[in-house]
């Protein structure tokens, strides 16, 4: 699997910090747009349980946002000691307990594609806002500019890579 994609151009240009920070940005946007229980208006609507439902996904959704949080501090230098205080954990808790998240994102740098069953199709290995970043960042974007939260409120924090740097050879 040595071919590239226009997509591995385009995720050249972004550090592996901003990559963790688009995937923990887009899982931040999942959480707030399945926070629709303010609401009541539409209560009746609901079969029983159906409330319940929407809060279970909720405390998914936020448990990979947190996933994400991790892997994104971890990418920019945090300690495991830093991360556990704010999980109320010791760090070698909070090590253990995102290791798995952890080495799947960094053996998805490594080997960025899998192939399907049928051994023809490639599957990327990186979650979608790591693996197509720059329609992410308009996706975002525009997300945080109908949100009233800012204009480019997204990219434009990013940390890019430096464009003189030699990007990593792509991995068969």
């Amino acid at each position: 699997m040595t071919e590239t994609t226009p997509y591995d151009d385009d995720r050249a240009r972004f550090t592996r910090q901003a990559l963790a920070r688009l995937v923990l940005c887009d899982h931040a946007v999942d959480v707030a747009d399945a926070a629709g229980l303010v609401a009541t208006e539409n209560d009746v609507d609901t079969g029983p349980g159906g409330r319940v439902s929407q809060a279970f996904q909720l405390i998914e959704l936020a448990e990979r946002a947190l996933a994400s949080a991790v892997v994104f501090e971890r990418e920019r230098g945090s300690s495991w000691a830093e991360i556990a205080q704010y999980l109320g954990i010791g760090p070698a808790e909070a090590e253990e307990r995102f290791a798995a998240v952890l080495g799947e994102w960094g053996t998805a740098f490594d080997v960025p594609y899998r192939l399907d069953e049928t051994g023809r199709k490639r599957i990327p290995q990186l979650p979608t806002a790591a693996y197509d970043p720059a329609w992410v960042c308009e996706k975002l974007d525009r997300w945080a500019s109908l949100q009233n939260i800012g204009i480019d409120a997204v990219s434009s924090g990013l940390v890019m890579a430096d464009p003189e740097e030699e990007p990593p050879p792509a991995v068969p």
